[in-house]
């Protein structure tokens, strides 16, 4: 008779599953994507008219090696199950135009209301495919614009003065003597309070820190160009978010457009006459009060879904999953 002991065994001892073929019968057998509906053309385009609503949201992304898809999304649906109306490949107007026209034409003109980027590929889409519908430029791709034209030109400044310190470097080495630059009272040099000062000219002046304040000062009394750059930027942000009628917008943005003139700024006039090509797209704003921060999120949701399953070896794979989560009802 065997007297030996009973060694306890855990679950994992009778089963063992490797991941990695774990993984591929899921994807080959489980999942069901070998048969599913759109497999044959899922990296071309995906459309699902049952999605669409009167208001939605278009917008571009990238999904692996730089390759550019074209969404849009139902604003309505929040980001959740049945947002996705449309998933795209490429950015060309006429591409994405055939593809939304497998959209019933009572459905495409069923749309109220499309917001979207200024973009002139996707404002045609919209144009050929939601002839009903008013376009909506969002207004923080405009704050963009005017805050990149003050960056443009605090970099412009900084340049120039890394290059007038390399040569009072190169000066002083000349002389035999030590290069001691000028310091301002909060402790910068000039190419320093050049390059600290970008974040505060994102801000608006009320949410300056004290020391932002003191850097402001110095930085305005220096180059009082760049506080003018900046208080057009501003400007433009308290018209932007002020609740307010879009008549009064209109006025508020003539102004505004006049004092671009006068300023006599570069980066600013490319600013204004993109205002003049989209003014009523970007007026129409004032209408709902409607941004493309829908489009965006699903951007968002889309690279954060591709991080956690670490990269995308099958792109028609993960359109697979990603229509499963968001273009399909849970």
């Amino acid at each position: 008779m065997d007297t030996s002991p009973v060694t306890c065994r855990t679950l994992d001892d009778f089963y063992h599953i490797d991941a990695s073929t774990f993984e591929k019968q899921y994807k080959e057998v489980l999942s069901g994507y070998r048969k599913w509906s759109e497999y044959s053309h899922a990296d071309k385009w995906l459309v699902f008219p049952e999605n669409i609503g009167p208001n939605l949201a278009i917008d571009e992304t990238s999904l692996s090696r730089g390759d550019l898809y074209t969404i849009v999304t139902n604003r309505d649906r929040h980001g959740k199950a049945g947002c996705l109306v449309a998933f795209i490949a490429g950015t060309k107007a006429e591409t994405i135009t055939a593809a939304l026209r497998r959209i019933p034409e009572e459905l495409l003109d069923s749309v109220a209301e499309v917001t979207l980027d200024l973009s002139d590929s996707m404002r045609k889409i919209v144009r050929s495919c939601f002839r009903k519908a008013s376009r909506v430029i969002d207004r923080f791709h405009i704050q963009k614009l005017a805050c990149d034209a003050v960056q443009e030109m605090r970099i412009k400044l900084r340049w120039d003065a890394m290059q007038q310190t390399n040569e009072e470097m190169e000066e002083a080495k000349q002389k035999g003597i030590t290069y001691n630059p000028l310091r301002y009272e909060n402790g910068d040099t000039k190419k320093e309070l050049l390059a600290r000062s970008r974040y505060l000219l994102f801000k608006s002046a009320d949410k300056w820190t004290k020391s932002q304040k003191q850097r402001a000062k110095i930085l305005f009394d220096e180059f009082p160009d760049l506080q003018k750059a900046y208080g057009l930027s501003h400007s433009l942000r308290v018209i932007l978010s002020k609740n307010t009628i879009k008549d009064a917008a209109r006025v508020s943005m003539a102004k505004w457009y006049n004092k671009v003139e006068e300023a006599g700024f570069h980066s600013f006039n490319v600013i204004a006459a993109t205002f003049y090509e989209h003014y009523d797209d970007i007026l129409n704003f004032y209408n709902n009060r409607s941004s493309n921060a829908a489009a965006e999120s699903f951007n968002a949701k889309t690279k954060q879904f591709r991080t956690a399953l670490r990269g995308i070896v099958d792109e028609k794979f993960f359109l697979f999953r990603l229509a499963k989560i968001y273009a399909y009802p849970q």
